[in-house]
């Protein structure tokens, strides 16, 4: 048979049997829109929090207290041997390759001016930070650079801190106190948004020093390292870890973080989480697999008088397959196109709905749940094809 008169003959096919064969395609559909909102979802995903790490640059590296290799998380058990200090951020300065260090004291207090206030997390940080982190500043300035030890009454708020506090006037000049010391506001940053569930706008920066005494700690949380550029990260942190390492008595007591590592951990977990869920989705594709392996078996067994016509017409065993195999496999089409169309839909929905809610779908998302499709209309179509093929032509006649 021809190229067209097959297309023409499956057409007819199922147009014959409409209901049975919309509900065939309505189960691939089904699982088709499920692998592809899951894989756009992880995909989505992975995009927000490479654009939430991002906008702090690529070079940035974190040196945290702790090794994560022997203990896990760094500093939770207290398996530290030393602590790290404002000398060892200092220390840090001097490697080549280093632009700016930033130590880094982070607690939660109540900011409070004018009988207003509000529970903040509060970050001891110094003069560098806006360079290291690519923040900026919307009124005033940032913290002076002061000697690294030395206490200051200075403070810079969050856009949004400084709304609640001091809405309608300007927060510039104001005191506020903080844990119950008295701080003035030199400045307020431009919105930066959430990071992970931290909303960095409300928030307050004072200097390291002072932060370590507002919490009573003598050790920091992290020290942030902005390296020259990410071709020379390989060798500054081998020269961080060596400096710190003699600092610390010959321990590596601590654990660098650079910034590509942290994404590409994060994209292995996104990508082994995502290909789980897909798979699970996947199932629904197997149950419309089976509803059209039944739905063409019947096909064959109503159909019997037709095929030995077809025999008797000069159609040989392998052309019948084929009508068969390719009716299974435009079925599994259809639904897979409708698949698509009914994911892009719900994902429009959603993100009209619900602005942050991450979906991003992929070309490549859309064709693999496609070729799915198809593998699983030509597995399901396979066996009914062949025995279609397999019928003699007169009983096939005589059963007509």
């Amino acid at each position: 048979m021809a190229g067209l008169e097959v297309v023409r003959f499956v057409l007819a096919s199922l147009a014959g049997q409409r209901l049975r064969s919309a509900l065939s395609a309505l189960g691939v559909a089904m699982g088709v829109a499920a692998v592809v909102l899951l894989t756009s979802l992880g995909e989505g995903t992975r995009q927000y929090v490479v654009g939430q790490f991002t906008q702090f640059g690529t070079s940035l590296l974190a040196v945290n207290p702790g090794k994560v290799k022997t203990l896990g998380v760094p500093g939770v058990l207290g398996g530290t041997t030393h602590k790290l200090t404002i000398a060892d951020a200092e220390a840090l300065r001097r490697i080549p390759g280093v632009e700016r260090v930033v130590p880094l004291v982070i607690g939660q207090a109540r900011v409070e001016s004018g009988g207003r206030g509000r529970a903040v997390f509060v970050y001891g940080v110094n003069h560098e930070a806006t360079h290291a982190w690519q923040f900026r500043v919307a009124e005033g300035r940032f913290l002076p650079e002061i000697e690294p030890h030395r206490r200051g009454s200075f403070a810079v708020l969050g856009p949004k801190l400084a709304r609640e506090l001091f809405t309608p006037h300007s927060a510039l000049g104001q005191r506020v106190r903080i844990g119950g010391t008295s701080f003035v506001v030199v400045g307020v940053m431009e919105p930066k948004g959430q990071l992970l569930g931290f909303d960095l706008d409300d928030s307050c920066y004072i200097p390291v020093a002072s932060a370590m005494a507002l919490f009573n700690v003598d050790e920091l949380n992290e020290i942030d390292i902005l390296a020259a550029s990410t071709e020379v990260i390989p060798r500054v942190v081998e020269e961080v870890r060596r400096v710190l390492v003699r600092r610390h008595r010959g321990e590596e007591d601590f654990t660098i973080t650079t910034q590509t590592e942290m994404l590409e951990t994060f994209s292995r977990v996104i990508g082994v989480i995502t290909l789980a869920v897909t798979a699970i989705a996947a199932i629904s594709l197997v149950v419309g697999g089976a509803g059209i392996l039944t739905v063409m078996w019947i096909a064959v067994h109503e159909r019997t008088g037709e095929i030995g016509l077809l025999r008797a017409l000069g159609v040989s065993r392998g052309g019948v397959q084929g009508l068969f195999l390719a009716e299974a496999i435009l079925i599994a089409l259809v639904g897979g196109i409708a698949g698509v169309s009914a994911a892009w839909a719900v994902a429009a929905t959603l993100r009209a709905l619900l602005p942050g809610v991450p979906l991003a779908t992929s070309p490549s998302a859309v064709a693999l749940a496609l070729a799915m499709s198809l593998l699983v209309g030509a597995a399901s179509g396979l066996l009914p094809a062949r025995r279609a093929a397999g019928l003699d032509p007169v009983e096939a006649l005589r059963a007509e």
